[in-house]
Formats: C-alpha cells, sequence, structure tokens
C-alpha cells in the first residue's frame, strides 16, 4: 500500500493541532454572552449581521488575550494559532465546533463518535481514521449537539431527555443523526454527500458502472421505466439515483420525495429547473387526539400528495415503510419513469422486501397482491454491491453488479424475471441476456450492440477495482 494510505485504524493529526480548546470555550461563552446583549438590543438583526457582529467580537476577544499575555510575560499566539482559535470560536457559534474542520474536508465521507473522545473519520477511499476528541466530556458533546440542533435545522430541534433521538439536515446537505439516554454514551453519525452534480458518465470515471451499462441505463430513464436502486447501507444508492436523475431532459417535471433531503436535485437549478422537492416533517413532540405527532408529514401524505402536483416522475429516496405501497400504485397507475432505492441484499431480495413492506404498511395488502402489485409496477432493479477489503490490505469498492428486468407474475406466485446484467467473475455486472422489453429501449436510441460480447468496458479502465 503507497505510504500516503494510512493503515485503518491509525490516527491522523487533529486538523487544528494548535487550538487551545479551554481558551477556545472561554472565547465563545464571552462572545455568545455579548451577542445575545446585542441582539436584545437589535432583535431584527440578520444572520449575516450576526456573524459579521461575532467575528468583531471574537477579535476583540483576541486582541485583549494578547495584550493581557504580553503585559504577563508570557507567550502570545502565533498568527497561524490567533487565526485557528478565531475560526474554533466562531464554528462553535455558528458551525459544528470541533467537527467542522472535518465536515469541510472534501475527502470526508462519514464522520462517527461514540462519545466524545471515540472519534472515527471515514474517508472516501475507504479509510476509517481515529481522530482526536470532538469535545471535552460527553456533557459538552451533548451541550454542542443541542446548540446545533437549536441553531442550524431547518427548524428548531430539540435533543432532551425527553426527545432524546435527533435527525436533521444540515446546512451543507450532510445528514446528521444522534442518540441519547437510550444509549450509555452519546452516539453521533453524519453523513455526507461529497458527489451532488453527478452523471453516469462520472460513474464509468470513478468504476461504479462500465460504458455499456451507462448507455443501457440512460436508456431506461428515457424509455420511462420505474427503476428501484437496491443495495446495503453505504453503497452508494443516493448516489446512482442523483446520476439517473441527471440523465433527464431539463423540461421534465418531476418530485422527488425524502424523509430528509440528499438528493438535493433542487439545488442543481440548470439541470432540475422544474423539481418540486418534498421533505417530511416528524412533527413537535405533543400529539394530537389520533395518536400522531401535531404537524407531523409523512412520506406517505407527500406520495399522494405529489399525483396533484402535475408532476410526470415521482422519485423516491429511500423506500422504508408504508410509503412502499402508494409508491408502488404510482407506478402502477403513472405514466413510468418513477425511481426510489430500498435496503436490500440482492436484486430479486428486493421482490420480498417491498411486498413485505406493502403488507406492513395496508393491513388489507395480501401477499398476492403485493407481489402482483410490485411485478407490474417495477420495470428495473439495479443492484449495486460493495466489496471491503481493507481486511487484507485494499479498499472499499463499490459497484453495479447486478441489473433485472421485471416480466410480470411468474410461477409461483412471484414476478418473472430477466438478468440483463449478471455478477461476472469480479463481480462486476456484465451483459447477459437481451431484456424482454428490448424494443422500449432501442425506441430511445439504445444500440443492441451494448449487450454483445466484447463490449465491455471494466477491463479496461484504469487502477483495477476502485
Amino acid at each position: 500500500m503507497a505510504a500516503e494510505q494510512l493503515d485503518r485504524g491509525r490516527s491522523l493529526p487533529a486538523p487544528t493541532p494548535q487550538v487551545d480548546w479551554p481558551l477556545v470555550r472561554r472565547l465563545h461563552e464571552t462572545t455568545a454572552t455579548a451577542l445575545a446583549e446585542e441582539l436584545k438590543r437589535r432583535p431584527s438583526l440578520s444572520p449575516a449581521a450576526q456573524q459579521e457582529l461575532a467575528r468583531t467580537l471574537i477579535q476583540d476577544g483576541m486582541d485583549g488575550l494578547v495584550r493581557d499575555r504580553m503585559r504577563a510575560g508570557q507567550a502570545v499566539p502565533s498568527p497561524d494559532e490567533e487565526l485557528a482559535i478565531a475560526e474554533a470560536v466562531f464554528a462553535a457559534q455558528f458551525g459544528l465546533g470541533r467537527l467542522q474542520p472535518y465536515v469541510d474536508d472534501p475527502r470526508v465521507e462519514n464522520i462517527e463518535a461514540h462519545g466524545f473522545d471515540n472519534v472515527w473519520i471515514g474517508y472516501a477511499d475507504g479509510r476509517d481514521v481515529r481522530v482526536d476528541a470532538i469535545a471535552d466530556s460527553d456533557e459538552d458533546l451533548i451541550r454542542q449537539l443541542q446548540h446545533i440542533a437549536a441553531r442550524l435545522g431547518r427548524a428548531e430541534r430539540t435533543l432532551t431527555t425527553a426527545s432524546p433521538l435527533l435527525t436533521m439536515r444540515l446546512p451543507d446537505g450532510s445528514r446528521l443523526a444522534a442518540v441519547i439516554e437510550t444509549v450509555p454514551r452519546p452516539q453521533l453519525v453524519i453523513r455526507r454527500h461529497r458527489i451532488r452534480d453527478v452523471d453516469l458518465d462520472d460513474l464509468v470515471g470513478l468504476r461504479a458502472i462500465d460504458q455499456p451499462l451507462a448507455e443501457f441505463l440512460r436508456a431506461a430513464v428515457r424509455a420511462r421505466k420505474n427503476i428501484v436502486v437496491t443495495g446495503g447501507q453505504g453503497a452508494g444508492k443516493t448516489l446512482l439515483l442523483r446520476a439517473l436523475a441527471n440523465e433527464l431532459p431539463a423540461e421534465e417535471n418531476l418530485a422527488t420525495i425524502e424523509k430528509h433531503f440528499e438528493l438535493l436535485l433542487h439545488e442543481l437549478p440548470d439541470r432540475h429547473p422544474r423539481v418540486v422537492p418534498f421533505e417530511a416533517r416528524e412533527g413537535t413532540g405533543e400529539r394530537g387526539p389520533d395518536g400522531r405527532r401535531l404537524g407531523e408529514v409523512t412520506l406517505t401524505e407527500l406520495v399522494e400528495h405529489a399525483l396533484v402536483m402535475n408532476v410526470s416522475r415521482v422519485w423516491l429516496g429511500e423506500v422504508r415503510g408504508e410509503e412502499a405501497w402508494p409508491l408502488i400504485e404510482v407506478m402502477e397507475a403513472g405514466e413510468g419513469g418513477s425511481a426510489c432505492t430500498l435496503h436490500a441484499r440482492s436484486a430479486h431480495h428486493a421482490f420480498e422486501r417491498l411486498a413485505n413492506l406493502c403488507m406492513r404498511g395496508r393491513g388489507s395488502v395480501t401477499p398476492e397482491h403485493a407481489y402482483r402489485s410490485c411485478a407490474s409496477a417495477i420495470d428495473l432493479i439495479v443492484h449495486i454491491t460493495t466489496v471491503d477489503e481493507r481486511w487484507i490490505g485494499g479498499q472499499r469498492h463499490r459497484f453495479v453488479s447486478q441489473v433485472v428486468e421485471c416480466n410480470g407474475m411468474g410461477e409461483g406466485g412471484r414476478p418473472s424475471v430477466t438478468e440483463v446484467f449478471a455478477a461476472g467473475p469480479d463481480g462486476r455486472a456484465t451483459p447477459a441476456h437481451d431484456p424482454v422489453d428490448l424494443a422500449d429501449y432501442v425506441r430511445v436510441g439504445f444500440d443492441p450492440g451494448w449487450l454483445h460480447p466484447g463490449r465491455d468496458h471494466w477491463a479496461s479502465a484504469t487502477g483495477g477495482r476502485r
């Protein structure tokens, strides 16, 4: 392994090793108090003005610190150390505190904390690296999370003994999940979306797919096939769904429905000027007479409401529960071209998962009805496999391994399928059979020659497995 590729578990230096964290805490307390007093006098101060005022207050605090230390004959911070301290104080007030440098690092994919001092950073190249503490204690970490929940979400959130679970979207689009009280130590996970403006050609470059598969999936989107992307946790399902969406023409009117915004198509107005982005809402801690949280808006309700918004496609970020049934109904009755992601071990297992979710969400849905509806609604299942070779000195690889076409009901009351792309010798998807509906793909410009032997580009891509 190259020298720059550190072994799993070896610590990296802290992102700001010169920072005096007790000093940062004192300066933050002083700045926060002064800022709160100023807001009492000027409650209409804009967020941008608050940040500018905070930077002035932080600099005043740093200047006072330097003067006091010089008078006492003590060492003063260097210019670089002074800047690092000021940025850390600002991040404590308006950002994520000691986590901010990791969130700002484009190489970082995941952040995990099992208590304040057991912190792991997952990098895009597959490394998991333990880093320094992100707080002074577990209690301090909880206070930071409460501060983040109150200030950084789209709406003020709480993390308390009464509400010990927190899931929220951060300003940069990352997803934060935290748990307290029900675990021995506070738990924190931040999942970052590093690549947003991505298309199928980009995934070819990343060796997640090859050129024949890219051409086939591009044709599937154009032919308005209903697509389910499956795989395990962190396999890259959302990334592939985002790439598929970016193959749509700009004039296409579609709805995205998510528990928390992750597709972020509405943040690409040049590609998607007509997207209707829906995000579920958890509601308050209070419950109404029907037992639901006040203000709650579920994915199921959003799927049903999307139909009245004059959209031609519905893209559901992830199917997890009772929203599966209305989505299947949309796929069955609509114009086609809808898509979603689903946790499943294989493309074939996806039918079992979806049928179970449909029955769970609608008590009146029988197994026969669920399987028949899934077989009627779904056109393609695209499965992503994750291969972890870090245990033998390698890396973690994520790639499409299987594409299955659904051809209605088959024997035994289960969907009949054609494996268009099957796992090759190294697990990557290679053409296996022509789809039954090949004419639909040809009609939108697909060259059937891409499915013939000799057109596979996996072997010609550089770098081997990635």
